[in-house]
């Protein structure tokens, strides 16, 4: 394999990223559009970009992903893509009939320097966007940021549509971040449970992991309405999933309407759960239903059960960095030890959080943000680690250096299934252990001589 030929010595690397941890801002500005109800997302640039975007999303979700392009020329290219985006939007509403066009823009529209408000104002005098119908966007050139950032701008966008409600309409908003269809329907359940009406956007439950009926629809009846949205302005509290995800997002809201918002860790594993239930209980004035606690205590039960396994293991962790943080104080809070951890979006807070979070593990941490997977990579080779977590391209490190690996994260390119099994809340952390239990025993029973190789472990 070519990763073999990774050197052990680290330089200093200014204007070079090897391998990175990231991709770009429009991925997941299409990925949050998926998430309103009858929405096309729309590339502003050319079909190339369009194509990969929904490519990568179409190999990690196994699902067709619609999305439209303004199709940019050497003549967009040089005078601005303006006439195209018009001509887009009314092409887009006559033929395709969907309730929402939801736009972001790659490096060749930033760059040129299109402005989006002044573009969507034109098509309203025009009446290219016809009554009842909408239109959003998002900056998302990918020569900043990373697709965490184009999900969040692309999330923002959707909250500049709340309206201030005269009265409160009882309903928790709650911005999940980017997590996987099935994480965001766990959400909803838990909510449910307590009885707590909620209000989620964006919402892809449905959506990137619906069933197959037989029947076409090329807007499924799922996902967060435009209404539902605009809604969020009534509501008696935010809940943000992850600072960098969600939080500009709730923040807005709050400054807009008047809507309090907390900022919390994604719910991966045991505190960050128990966190969003408690704030889930505090805002909605409510109790925690005998079903919830049963859900913790299982999990509780299983790191009792299974801790001789977990304990002092070291682990490298690569993936977005509201994911990451939760990942690693659950993997600190059962006593492994997660001692090289990168993220590709920049962010220096990302890097002190984790500080924080590992303080009083015995053992050093190396942590990037804006960093890549050559340098886990040499990490690895310098400290070697017991399992590897994060996304697809990992298994190439994990086949050089001969190490248990477990898919979390995005992209998942080589397996199916993660967009069905939630990762978030209690249950949610009985399938990560399941998960890790599962390569790490593995391995010991690959590697146990004859005298110890042990039918029950």
């Amino acid at each position: 394999m070519l990763l073999r030929h990774t050197p052990t010595e680290i330089q200093e690397r200014k204007a070079l990223m090897i391998n990175p941890a990231k991709t770009c801002q429009p991925i997941g500005a299409m990925y949050a559009a998926l998430g309103i109800q009858g929405c096309l997302p729309h590339s502003h640039g050319s079909q190339g970009c369009c194509a990969y975007h929904r490519s990568t999303l179409t190999r990690h979700y196994k699902e067709p992903i619609s999305a439209a392009t303004s199709s940019f020329t050497e003549g967009a290219s040089v005078f601005g893509g303006q006439a195209n985006l018009l001509q887009s939007i009314d092409n887009i509403f006559t033929v395709y009939e969907p309730e929402v066009i939801a736009v972001h823009t790659t490096c060749l529209s930033e760059t040129i320097g299109d402005d989006l408000p002044q573009i969507f104002h034109k098509a309203q005098k025009d009446k290219k966007i016809p009554e009842g119908k909408t239109v959003i966007g998002a900056p998302t050139p990918s020569y900043v940021g990373s697709h965490v950032t184009g999900f969040a701008n692309m999330v923002k966008a959707m909250a500049a549509l709340a309206e201030p409600g005269t009265t409160k309409n009882g309903k928790i908003n709650i911005i999940p971040g980017w997590v996987e269809p099935a994480d965001m329907e766990e959400l909803k359940r838990l909510a449910a449970l307590m009885a707590i009406e909620i209000n989620m956007f964006p919402d892809t439950s449905g959506v990137l992991d619906g069933p197959l009926t037989g029947k076409y629809a090329m807007f499924p009846k799922a996902g967060a309405t435009i209404k539902q949205i605009k809604a969020s302005g009534g509501g008696i509290g935010t809940i943000a999933l992850g600072e960098w995800c969600s939080a500009e997002a709730a923040r807005l809201i709050d400054t807009k309407c008047k809507v309090p918002c907390s900022v919390l860790d994604m719910p991966f594993g045991l505190k960050a759960t128990d966190r969003f239930i408690d704030v889930l209980r505090t805002v909605a004035g409510t109790s925690v239903p005998d079903e919830i606690a049963i859900e913790r205590g299982k999990l509780v039960d299983l790191i009792s059960d299974m801790h001789q396994y977990f304990y002092g293991k070291k682990v490298a962790l690569v993936g977005d960095p509201d994911q990451i943080i939760a990942m690693t104080e659950f993997l600190v809070s059962i006593d492994m030890l997660p001692v090289h951890i990168v993220t590709g979006t920049p962010g220096k807070k990302f890097e002190a959080r984790i500080k924080e979070i590992t303080a009083e593990m015995n053992a050093e941490v190396n942590v990037k943000a804006a960093g890549d997977m050559f340098l886990l990579h040499q990490w690895i080779k310098n400290e070697p680690v017991d399992l590897i977590i994060g996304n697809t391209y990992c298994k190439y490190i994990a086949r050089d250096e001969d190490l248990p690996f477990v898919r979390w994260g995005f992209p998942i390119l080589d397996r199916q299934g993660h967009q069905h099994f939630p990762t978030v809340g209690y249950r949610g952390g009985l399938r990560i252990l399941e998960k890790i239990l599962g390569v790490l025993l593995d391995r010991k029973d690959r590697d146990d001589p004859e005298e110890i190789f042990e039918l029950v472990l």
